[in-house]
């Protein structure tokens, strides 16, 4: 069990910039769903969750999973997958929690945990799958 993989590494200061354009954005069309601009700011709020965590989420899988499985395509896909789905689930409970604490939002208003899970794989996949049309190392090409 060898690792080819490198350390992912990126300054904080384009981590932020890049999840909280994604964030703002991603929160201006949640705060259209949900009845106008005056939502914006926590819906912001709220994308922050999946932006800037689901860099974390990714982060620890490339530095800390990755190197220590095997680097049989199979392991790393279906570890990769189960780390989205997992880091997912539990996004989607922080945002959950945050919207209750700050909006008051009931409980029953948020969909199953495991939702989030799969939303957050369905948005990683894009992802990669945007990184991979640019010809950069992704998900699909085994490389990122």
């Amino acid at each position: 069990m060898t690792s080819r993989w490198q350390p992912y590494r990126e300054p904080l200061r384009t981590t932020i910039l890049r999840t909280g354009m994604i964030a703002i954005v991603g929160g201006a069309v949640l705060a259209r769903l949900w009845g106008g601009l005056v939502r914006w700011p926590m819906a912001t709020l709220l994308a922050l969750w999946p932006s800037f965590g689901g860099h974390w989420v990714e982060v620890w899988f490339l530095n800390w999973l990755r190197p220590r499985l095997s680097i049989e395509r199979s392991a790393q896909v279906t570890a990769r997958v189960g780390v989205w789905f997992v880091g997912g689930a539990g996004l989607a409970m922080g945002m959950g929690l945050t919207a209750m604490a700050l909006a008051g939002l009931p409980q029953a208003h948020w969909p199953a945990w495991w939702l989030g899970g799969l939303v957050f794989v369905g948005i990683e996949l894009v992802a990669h799958l945007t990184l991979q049309l640019r010809g950069q190392p992704s998900f699909y090409n085994g490389r990122g």
